[in-house]
């Protein structure tokens, strides 16, 4: 009997040993019975009955990276180009993931590598090189669509690499060194153009302010003239205003001035040596008698007048008794 109790012991406890099972953390194992699906175990402790129930697939439920292995696809205008990239995705369903699809891994690679040849297939070399988000973006929105009924999420799918073939590459680069070269002759032109254009506009407000200026200066000389003339003509009218009056020598001291001013013309000349008077210079003297005249009649009501001075003949005239 204690044999058999023994016995009992050990079975009993081999039996819960290999009932306990322990799930790691990010893992998720779906739990059969007689090989059908009944439950998913999470992370941590899971009991069950052995020989009965047994552990069927061990689901990583972390976010996992599959590479698209590299591949050569011909673009819509017939151009071939090596193609490589990944999938970003992550198991939602663990039930799902494990009997839905027999290799998870091999259908999502194979999905991708053909979502990815008909995408770039539908488009230019051009847009298959500017246009990587667009391509990202398109094998996402389908990737996931096919995938959402194996319990997967796909979160990115990013292409790493686009090798177009040799003599396209140097065709671009020759394409893009003729660009670059048209580029800077436009801006060279442009530059040249704003600076013409920089230099009429100075040299038109120059000829503007100097037009101004001129405008100005004329204003300005004709004023001057003006005035001018008005002061000759208030001298004039002021001497036949004197005449008038009964002043006769008034016009002589008037002419006496202009003459006087047009000998002093002779006398400032630089290349005047000898002095000729046109005219007699008994006429000139007297033409000064009238300047003496006109002076004694201007002190002739002066309260205390002044005795005449003494007038010496001149060189010309014969000496009054």
């Amino acid at each position: 009997m204690e044999v058999a109790f023994t016995v009992l012991a050990v079975l009993a406890i081999v039996y819960v040993i290999m009932g306990v099972k322990m799930v790691t953390q990010g893992y998720q194992y779906t739990i059969e019975r007689f090989g059908k699906f009944t439950a998913v175990a999470p992370p941590g402790l899971t009991l069950i009955m052995p020989f009965v129930d047994r552990v069927g697939r061990k689901v990583n439920m972390m976010e996992q990276v599959l590479d698209i292995p590299g591949q050569e696809i011909i673009t819509k205008d017939n151009a071939m180009v090596a193609v490589d990239g990944v999938v970003f995705f992550q198991v939602l369903d663990a039930a799902k993931a494990a009997y839905e699809v027999s290799d998870l891994y091999r259908a999502i690679m194979q999905l991708s590598t053909t979502n990815l040849r008909t995408v770039m297939g539908s488009m230019d070399l051009d847009e298959t090189l500017s246009k990587r988000d667009e391509i990202n973006a398109r094998l996402l929105v389908v990737v996931d669509a096919a995938t959402e009924a194996w319990g997967v999420k796909i979160t990115r799918v990013e292409l790493k690499d686009i090798r177009p073939p040799a003599d396209i590459v140097n065709a671009m680069t020759r394409q893009m060194k003729a660009e670059r070269e048209k580029r800077a002759s436009i801006l060279e032109s442009e530059g040249a153009r704003q600076n013409d254009i920089n230099r009429a506009e100075g040299q038109k407000q120059s000829q503007i302010l100097e037009a101004e200026g001129r405008r100005e200066a004329a204003y300005r000389d004709a004023e001057a003239r003006e005035r001018s003339a008005q002061a000759e003509a208030t001298a004039t009218k002021l001497v036949s205003d004197a005449i008038e009056g009964g002043s006769a020598q008034a016009i002589n001291y008037f002419i006496a001035q202009k003459y006087v001013e047009a000998v002093a013309l002779f006398a400032t000349s630089p290349n005047a040596k000898t002095i000729l008077f046109p005219v007699e210079a008994t006429q000139l003297i007297g033409t000064l008698g009238g300047i003496g005249e006109l002076a004694r009649d201007a002190f002739r009501d002066s309260p205390t007048p002044a005795p005449a001075p003494l007038r010496r003949p001149g060189p010309f005239e014969t000496p009054t008794k």
